[in-house]
């Protein structure tokens, strides 16, 4: 499973939502499950992965498992909860 948070190196909003997703990822107890991944969309291959997910916005977040998308989130900082019940969901599915 992992988490790709798509942005900026100048962005806060993005360095907020990776900051959060790693602290939460501790806290939950899912950082040996799940990885994350900052995608710097100023560089051209962070623009080329951008463009396969069709990233339009910063930050993007994306929680993927088994080649899909579960949750997604454009534009903003993803609320904890909803992020702690997509990874819940997924590692279910996961290990089940």
């Amino acid at each position: 499973m992992r988490v790709d948070v798509f942005g900026n190196e100048d962005c806060a909003i993005c360095a907020s939502t990776k900051r959060k997703i790693e602290h939460f990822l501790h806290k939950w107890g899912y950082k040996e499950t799940v990885d994350i991944a900052f995608v710097n969309m100023d560089t051209v291959e962070g623009m080329a992965e951008g463009a396969f997910h069709d990233v339009l916005e910063i930050p993007t977040t994306i929680i993927s498992a088994d080649g899909k998308a579960h949750g997604r989130w454009e534009g903003v900082v993803p609320p904890s909860e909803e992020v702690r019940g997509v990874l819940s969901t997924c590692i279910s599915r996961l290990s089940g």
